[in-house]
């Protein structure tokens, strides 16, 4: 409960850093199947990539309620079978021995690939921002959305995010929603520099996992 408090005082960029600080992936050496994510961490961090993107408004809002809905089976899964669901990677490795991993729209393979996408997006996003703090916003988030997203998603998803992205806010306002209190500018822009170097090789270990179960090349319906 504490922890929670504390939380809430400080900026969502700051908890990100803090969580991922903590979430410490095991690689595998020749075996990928003995390489460990603890899911309630990873969860812990797209739930605050959840409040990142609402901050960003009607824009994300169909990301933002995908990204909730992949939370929220994962966590269902981990919740059936604590001791062995507390490894992504165990659920991974059992929906591929079943053969579900991807024949199935709402398989838990699926959420964590869609969930990595997530954060890809939002690392692009704050690595623009904090690269060039008056970088056009919407020209940000269509950027960070045709490096990272489009590739994968449909043309109903596209032609929705097109339309949406003309409601996003200015940089400037974006970047006071993401302070936390008594947080100047610089000290946000560095804090987003630490994140996306910790997001970095984070993602690039998950994506590894996603090539070695053939996940790495799935697309939306």
């Amino acid at each position: 409960m504490k922890r929670t408090r504390d939380m809430e005082k400080r900026s969502e960029i700051n908890s990100a850093i803090e969580e991922l600080s903590m979430l410490v992936i095991v690689k595998p050496g020749s075996n990928q199947e003995d390489a460990h994510i603890p899911t309630k961490p990873f969860l812990s961090l797209c739930y605050l990539i959840v409040q990142v993107l609402d901050k960003i408004g009607p824009t994300m809002a169909v990301l933002r309620q995908d990204v909730y809905q992949n939370i929220k089976r994962l966590e269902a899964m981990h919740e059936s079978n604590p001791s062995v669901n507390s490894n992504l990677v165990e659920i991974l490795k059992s929906e591929a021995s079943k053969g579900n991993a991807k024949s199935t729209w709402c398989s838990c393979s699926k959420s964590f690939v869609w969930l990595t996408r997530s954060l890809d997006f939002s690392s692009a996003l704050l690595q623009a921002l904090a690269k060039d703090p008056k970088k056009n916003m919407e020209q940000a988030v269509q950027e960070s959305y045709a490096a990272t997203l489009t590739p994968w998603h449909g043309w109903i998803a596209s032609a929705a995010f097109k339309v949406a992205v003309k409601l996003v806010p200015d940089t400037e306002t974006f970047v006071d929603l993401l302070r936390g209190k008594n947080e100047d500018y610089e000290t946000l822009k560095e804090n987003m520099q630490i994140l996306v170097s910790l997001l970095v090789p984070f993602l690039e270990d998950i994506h590894c996992l996603l090539k070695a179960y053939d996940l790495d090349k799935l697309k939306s319906s």
